[in-house]
């Protein structure tokens, strides 16, 4: 069930259009990302590196980085232990890379997923403390290791941890929240509560990069060095859905205007072996095709294949890792294409279809991919899911939520069910034990105040524009809004009352529609549907008939018409440009 909402936000399009020299359109898009002043629209439009917050405002950032220059002046060996997804591996490139050029004696210790599971433990520990290590800096994990950072502290060894992920709390008898904070010598976080930075949703790898020019300024080294980290921090912040507003926005544009001749070799190798070279690389190659391919070896092999892949030089080297790194992104897509189905089956099965929260268990299931398969259920579903597979040591899962539920919130209510957990709103990780599994089932639903209307996927609309006002102009304007993402999603445009001229399949694998569709007054428009044929076709018989469903596909008279959701492109084709839709939602009607 779909519920259609059209922004309704208020402001003077006409006036903002020509202070900005663009259409009232864009205007009201641009009203409809929560911008309401001329500073804010500008930042927005023409954001530039000079626009970005002073990195010394990051609580212990500045005490950070004199710890760690002492270190690197008296010749202490220090260690990087990062999280091993993408913005795990791009913290520790760009650590790594930024303390090599202060002179550190550094190396990197990446946890394996399954051995080690998710963070800094005892063992790298004391792992760290055989190789004599001095100093150990965490990146993207840490701030809930507040046991194993007093360990370490123990054994003699100087900490520091980096992390961008919530701090773990306490809820005490009277209400209040107490923070526990892990005793390591500097905590550089912008989620504390007294940091003084003034945005906070930042990613382990921006948090590092900023960290970074620190350390830069008490060398002496000229930031703008920095920069050539840009490209590595803006795909970190897309790959961990990162909301692209405010500064974010401004790294992940100067990242990707940088990586289209990017003078990291690894990653020029990487686009190669994706054949992107040709290509203006967007937020979209970094979501889904280049970021997959580093987070597959996290997945299926070890996150150090595709940071080595990053630092390395060699370009014969970068291509032949570059390659192993992208055929292993495509088994990983088949492993979750079969955990998908099995999990679909799995809840409608056991009926656990109609919970609040689903709890899928698939205990042969690769742990890597548990991530992967709950964000698909969540999408198929629009609930709360928790994909839970079988380990040598328990359980371990993964969630993935809806806007309603608050997932971490949730699971720290529960927290007697976990041996370990942590997360954000949105997405979690834990580990248990098998015979919590039930207990963690039934509570989860038990606390679960969802109703149907959370359930109902709700479609945000930002304009009812007519097919009949687009034009190449204006469809070109819509990149100015550029890159989209979390937080700064494509805009979605609205028609009522389109008429089906007619349909065809189109590809040998059946899953792209073209359509020819035409308003009431006679405007008329191709429009492309890249989701299931087969359904769109289901849906269509179901609510008109057979028969009717077979005039409209063969172009002859009949009284079905359309409401639809879409965003418009300029097509290409033999040097001809014509104007496209294509099709997000849509709802059959009789007129």
């Amino acid at each position: 069930m779909e519920k259609w909402f059209i922004a309704s936000k208020r402001a003077d399009f006409n006036k903002i259009g020509e202070i900005f020299h663009i259409s009232p359109v864009t205007a009201r898009l641009m009203r409809n990302r929560s911008l309401t002043t001329v500073e804010e629209m500008q930042r927005y439009l023409h954001g530039s590196l000079s626009d970005l917050y002073d990195s010394h405002l990051l609580k212990d950032a500045d005490k950070g980085a004199k710890i760690i220059k002492e270190k690197i002046e008296t010749g202490k060996k220090i260690r990087i232990i990062s999280d091993y997804d993408v913005d795990g591996v791009s913290s520790n490139y760009i650590l790594y890379q930024g303390l090599k050029r202060c002179g550190a004696d550094v190396d990197y210790k990446i946890p394996d997923r399954v051995e080690d599971g998710y963070g800094i433990n005892e063992h790298l520990i004391e792992k760290a403390a055989e190789d004599r290590i001095d100093t150990i800096i965490t990146c993207d994990n840490g701030i809930a290791a507040a046991e194993q950072i007093a360990y370490g502290n123990s054994l003699g060894l100087t900490l520091i941890v980096t992390d961008h992920h919530d701090i773990p709390f306490q809820r005490q008898e009277d209400g209040s929240i107490s923070y526990n904070l892990p005793s390591a010598a500097a905590v550089i976080n912008p989620k504390q509560k007294d940091c003084p930075y003034p945005f906070e949703n930042i990613c382990g790898a921006v948090v590092v990069y900023k960290f970074i020019q620190v350390l830069y300024d008490l060398f002496g080294i000229d930031r703008r060095e920095s920069e050539a980290f840009l490209e590595i921090a803006a795909m970190a912040t897309v790959c961990d859905v990162m909301p692209l507003c405010d500064e974010n926005r401004i790294i992940v544009k100067e990242g990707l205007r940088r990586i289209q001749h990017t003078n990291i070799t690894g990653l020029q190798a990487l686009i190669e072996a994706n054949h992107l070279e040709e290509k203006k690389i967007s937020s979209y190659h970094f979501g889904f095709i280049l970021g997959p391919c580093i987070n597959a070896s996290g997945r299926l092999t070890s996150a150090k294949d595709a940071l080595e892949l990053l630092l390395c030089e060699d370009k014969e080297l970068c291509r032949q890792k570059a390659e192993a790194l992208t055929q292993l992104n495509a088994e990983r897509k088949e492993m979750t294409a079969n955990g998908v189905k099995a999990a679909k089956e799995y809840l409608e099965s056991t009926g656990h279809a109609n919970d609040k929260v689903l709890v899928v268990y698939l205990p042969n299931c690769h742990e890597s991919i548990a991530g992967i398969i709950a964000g698909r259920m969540k999408e198929h579903y629009h609930k709360p899911v928790f994909v839970i597979t079988r380990t040598k040591e328990g359980l371990k899962g993964s969630g993935r939520s809806i806007e309603a539920y608050h997932m971490y919130k949730e699971m720290n209510k529960i927290k007697e069910c976990f041996d370990k957990f942590g997360g954000h709103p949105m997405a979690a990780g834990f580990s248990m034990q098998e015979d919590r599994l039930e207990e963690f089932r039934e509570k989860l639903n038990a606390n679960a105040t969802l109703t149907e209307d959370d359930f109902a996927e709700k479609v945000h609309i930002d304009v009812a524009l007519p097919i009949s006002y687009l034009s190449e102009s204006l469809i070109n304007e819509f990149e100015l809004l550029e890159p989209f993402g979390n937080e700064n999603t494509k805009p979605l445009f609205a028609q009522k009352d389109l008429y089906i001229k007619g349909m065809r399949v189109l590809g040998t694998t059946g899953r792209c529609l073209k359509l020819f569709l035409s308003d009431a007054n006679g405007t008329s428009i191709d429009a492309m549907y890249f989701g299931e044929s087969d359904g769109f076709l289901e849906e269509l018989i179901s609510f008109c008939g057979k028969e009717e469903a077979q005039r409209i596909q063969k172009g002859l008279s009949h009284h079905i018409w359309m409401d639809v959701t879409y965003y418009p492109q300029v097509n290409e084709w033999r040097g001809q440009k014509n104007i496209q839709i294509v099709i997000q939602n849509y709802r059959f009607k009789n007129l």
